[in-house]
């Protein structure tokens, strides 16, 4: 019976998710390059606290940053967590000497996923998440007339989890993820009102990939917990299928075609995090992260339209905090408060200048009354632009909402 609650729960949420895993609010001319916008796994409550998470474990909330955390859970609960992301998007940048403004708003589905219990040292998990998202609408003059350039679609990791401890304070885990889905690039260029051209380019992602992790905890004095994280996740060959299109839209005639494997042009990086986590008691939880991609080291195919971009290593420093007044006091003094900070030194780089992310966070947790279940609100607001010429400045507004379901479906019922 727990196990079919498991499986039905499992079943309504991807029915759920699967259909709408490819919208995303992203809306920048800088997802054009390469595979778009990159994400870190992190839930709504680790967005609020800066996006830490390599040394963060806990019985009442869900981390795919670091498989290792999922050991644990109790084994008489059963955890959900489904988040959402609203943002507003201000843009700058300079075109023939004159500054340009813009506003855009998005958003839709973040994630969701899953944790229960395999045992009295082991738990696991399963989960939909974002790898990476493109979303723009631009325009440009070019020798004599203008281009149009558009692009959508996300890359996703379906995961499964397990995690164990092999002994007292140390963890293991691993995940197994199907990363999928489609990138779309299309540039339309207008020569006149009786020629234009379409040149598409498709990215069909059907692959595989693993991550690994670890957690050693322990008390350096009585009441508080020291906590160190690391995750691994090896670089491999990107798999499925690339084709690249040229339109004579005036005549629909195909002017160029060349359908190719993604093996031989595309890879991803390893991915190294670490972190280090500390709770003061029941109260107070300071964690810093650092997470280092070698993008510089990837394949990608270089095409006329992606010609002034190149990869650079990727680098990102976060650091978070949670506050709780009281664990078992009134309602208001168990509401959890969180706020961080991080910077980014981001993959792309674009005419030399590598693009640079900053931001601050803030957010709550109030608990749902007679319920174990928490509503996680969060607020982000973040600065991106390339460095050292910023080409194009943006500034973000993200509010995230996350519900983390928590029952207790493994405890045993008894008739008196």
């Amino acid at each position: 019976m727990k196990i079919s609650k498991i499986a039905l729960t499992l079943a309504l949420a991807l029915a759920f998710v699967l259909p709408v895993c490819g919208q995303n609010g992203t809306m920048t001319p800088y997802s054009a390059y390469g595979l778009g916008m990159l994400r870190d796994r992190s839930t709504s409550i680790q967005r609020a606290m800066g996006g830490v998470g390599y040394a963060m474990n806990s019985g009442r909330q869900i981390n795919a940053m670091n498989p290792a955390s999922y050991a644990a859970i109790d084994s008489l609960t059963f955890l959900f967590d489904i988040g959402l992301d609203l943002t507003a998007m201000w843009q700058n940048e300079i075109q023939d000497g004159k500054p340009v403004n813009d506003k855009r708003f998005g958003g839709g589905l973040d994630y969701v996923t899953m944790q229960f219990p395999l045992g009295k040292y082991m738990g696991g998990s399963v989960g939909l998440v974002p790898f990476s998202s493109v979303g723009y609408s631009f325009g440009n003059k070019i020798e004599n007339g203008i281009d149009s350039r558009q692009g959508s679609g996300s890359l996703n990791e379906l995961y499964l989890g397990i995690a164990g401890r092999p002994f007292n304070g140390f963890t293991v885990g691993a995940h197994v993820s199907y990363l999928f889905g489609t990138i779309l690039n299309e540039t339309y260029a207008y020569i006149s009102l009786n020629q234009s051209s379409l040149f598409q380019r498709q990215l069909v992602v059907r692959d595989y990939r693993f991550n690994f992790g670890a957690q050693y905890s322990f008390a350096p004095v009585a009441g508080d917990r020291l906590t160190l994280g690391l995750t691994y996740s090896p670089s491999k060959a990107l798999l499925g299928t690339g084709r690249s299109v040229n339109y004579d839209t005036s005549d629909n005639e195909v002017q160029f075609s060349d359908e190719h494997k993604l093996k031989d042009s595309y890879s991803i990086p390893e991915t190294w995090g670490a972190g280090i986590n500390y709770q003061f008691g029941r109260k107070v939880m300071v964690e810093v992260d650092y997470t280092y991609q070698p993008w510089s080291k990837a394949k990608f195919r270089q095409s006329e339209s992606n010609s002034l971009q190149s990869y650079g290593d990727r680098s990102k420093y976060a650091i978070g905090l949670q506050y709780v007044p009281d664990f078992r006091g009134s309602y208001f003094k168990r509401i959890n408060y969180r706020a961080g900070a991080f910077w980014s030194d981001d993959y792309l780089k674009l005419r030399g200048n590598q693009l640079r992310e900053y931001g601050v966070t803030a957010g709550f947790g109030f608990p749902v009354p007679e319920f174990k279940t928490t509503v996680n609100i969060g607020f982000e607001w973040k600065h991106r632009q390339a460095h050292p010429d910023p080409l194009i400045k943006e500034d973000y507004l993200s509010i995230t909402i996350g519900v983390n379901f928590n029952e207790m479906w493994f405890r045993q019922s008894k008739i008196y």
